[in-house]
């Protein structure tokens, strides 16, 4: 059943990608999270109430609550920096990064975790999914994308406007740095909520640290001072990030309760197919092409996910 919900969780993620990118075409990336995690917040706690589960809070012991906590920062930061880079980055390129997360997370298990059964099988198939990644990561524009055709694109200024720009001046790459630090972040929150959710009921443990997302998020938002900036965004593009938001916590949802009855060494990499739906959407609707090289890496990343799995 944990495979089931592993796979749905990848389903539900891939969509996040494709409708949180047309959420943050003019909104900001900040305003947008913060925004999106309400919904989370709001559907983890129905969830909550169908199962019925919001009076075991206080059997949570200290420390699940505290790496729970843990989790919903390191989600948090995570988010923040996925976002900033979906923004600035076609989404052919930015996610493969982030699903670079799926190595490390293995690794961490492997070593904090102690999952170490079929460990051959797991370091040989990490191995290929990280040459997959390898290859996927393409720094030149995609083809067909409006930065490969005109050689510019439009950038947010601090002030809420916006101008056009060459692409070799938008930061370097700075969205590779963005899309790598979510990866990190990503691997961390694997590891910290296997810790916390454990003898937690997984929808109210998806709750809890959401709430922790909520006001991590809220707080930069705050921080940056872009609260003017909510009076500006367009419906259509707030529709985007509720139906994003929406995604989101039914991938959540799947995700721990995944984690929680699965193997984190297992789950995290069947969760990173989404890059599978991603990608497919990602053609679709923004007409992101993918090179032969990459098409090679996205086989190698599924190759090695799905021999994975399957010798779990």
């Amino acid at each position: 059943m944990w495979i089931v919900m592993a796979v749905l969780s990848a389903f539900f993620a891939g969509i996040t990608s494709i409708l949180a990118k047309c959420g943050i075409r003019k909104t900001d990336s900040d305003v947008a999270t913060a925004l999106r995690t309400i919904v989370v917040l709001l559907f983890s706690w129905i969830m909550v109430a169908v199962v019925g589960s919001a009076g075991t809070v206080w059997e949570i012991s200290p420390q699940s609550f505290l790496f729970l906590a843990l989790s919903g920062l390191a989600t948090g930061a995570s988010w923040i920096c996925y976002f900033k880079a979906l923004s600035v980055g076609d989404v052919n390129k930015v996610v493969p990064i982030d699903k670079s997360s799926t190595v490390l997370s293995v690794l961490l298990a492997i070593a904090f975790l102690g999952e170490r059964e079929h460990l051959a099988l797991k370091l040989a198939s990490t191995v290929v999914i990280a040459v997959g990644i390898y290859l996927m990561i393409e720094v030149k524009p995609a083809a067909g994308s409006l930065e490969a055709v005109s050689g510019e694109r439009d950038v947010r200024r601090e002030d809420g406007g916006w101008k056009k720009i060459a692409p070799c001046s938008v930061g370097g790459h700075r969205w590779m740095i963005y899309a790598a630090l979510s990866a990190v972040f990503a691997a961390l929150t694997s590891i910290l909520a296997k810790v916390g959710i454990t003898g937690v009921e997984s929808n109210l443990g998806t709750a809890l640290r959401t709430g922790v997302v909520l006001v991590m998020a809220w707080g930069i938002v705050f921080m940056k001072g872009k609260q003017a900036q909510l009076k500006s965004v367009r419906k259509r593009e707030l529709a985007f990030i509720v139906l994003s938001g929406l995604a989101t916590g039914a991938s959540w949802l799947c995700y721990y309760y995944a984690i929680q009855n699965g193997v984190v060494s297992v789950v995290v990499p069947i969760d990173k197919l989404s890059i599978l739906v991603t990608m497919a959407f990602s053609f679709v609707v923004f007409r992101e092409r993918m090179g032969r090289r990459a098409l090679l890496g996205l086989l190698l990343m599924v190759s090695g996910t799905l021999a994975m799995a399957l010798g779990a």
